[in-house]
């Protein structure tokens, strides 16, 4: 799916760098071994602590809390990670609205899971409405990123609750610098902050033959903003995971004439 008019000539690959942690299983493996790649696995961005003495500084103090919604398991590390380091004890009748049941599975390392304390939904916040709505009286805290959590951000004020979020850790590019001479045939992409880390580590990145495989229309938007060329691209009717539609390019690339 290209982002322009630009005719793809479907070059030979043979190296893909995956902008994501190295698996452990992973589909991209028989992709490897199938076509006779080298496909490697690096972060484009990381996760950073908020440190005690700077969390202090934005006066918030999770226990003055009747209510936490948490949004990832991210979030529920350094929320504890932080209580602990302020000696701060959560009270036992804390309410806690997870967006998803790993996300409140993974509650249980922390605290005595009482069903009754705990509201799960099953992927937005908009599954936790009933329960948000049925304890709205409670006074809610957002643990969250520097890059906010929007969606859930946005109910919360249009519903009118009284909420504040907290900033307890960031999403930050990595340091790529040592790729800086190293060239790839294919990067794959799966959300806008791996974009914003390229340009962040290589400010003069030039798309050159070098193809993009993007993941979801966000991606897809900021890779457009800076004036890239899309070669492949998913989930879409025909490609619901990125293994497949780089499988299709791969049928047209590297069959040999």
């Amino acid at each position: 799916m290209p982002s322009n008019s630009t005719v793809e000539t479907y070059k030979k690959v043979k190296s893909i760098l995956i902008s994501q942690p190295k698996p452990v299983r992973s589909p991209y493996y028989d992709l490897e071994q199938k076509w006779g790649l080298q496909i490697d696995f690096r972060q484009f961005i990381q996760v950073e602590p908020v440190t005690v003495k700077e969390f202090r500084k934005a006066r918030v103090k999770p226990d003055e809390f009747t209510a936490i919604i948490f949004t990832s398991k991210t979030s529920v590390d350094h929320f504890f990670r932080l209580c602990e380091g302020m000696r701060i004890t959560m009270p036992g009748d804390t309410r806690y609205f997870c967006l998803t049941e790993a996300i409140a599975n993974y509650l249980q390392k922390f605290i005595v899971y009482r069903k009754r304390k705990v509201t799960v939904g099953k992927r937005t916040i908009e599954d936790l409405k009933t329960g948000l709505i049925k304890h709205k009286k409670e006074k809610f805290l957002l643990p969250c990123s520097n890059l906010g959590a929007k969606k859930a951000s946005s109910f919360l004020d249009d519903n009118g609750f009284d909420w504040q979020e907290a900033v307890m850790h960031r999403t930050v590019p990595s340091d790529l610098s040592d790729l800086s001479d190293v060239t790839y045939d294919i990067l794959v992409f799966f959300s806008p902050l791996g974009i914003h880390s390229l340009y962040e580590n290589f400010p003069d990145f030039k798309q050159n033959e070098t193809r993009l495989a993007i993941w979801g229309s966000s991606t897809k938007k900021a890779v457009e903003e800076h004036g890239l060329h899309i070669n492949i691209y998913a989930p879409s009717p025909e490609f619901k995971s990125m293994t497949m539609a780089i499988e299709a390019y791969l049928q047209k690339s590297n069959i040999e004439e």
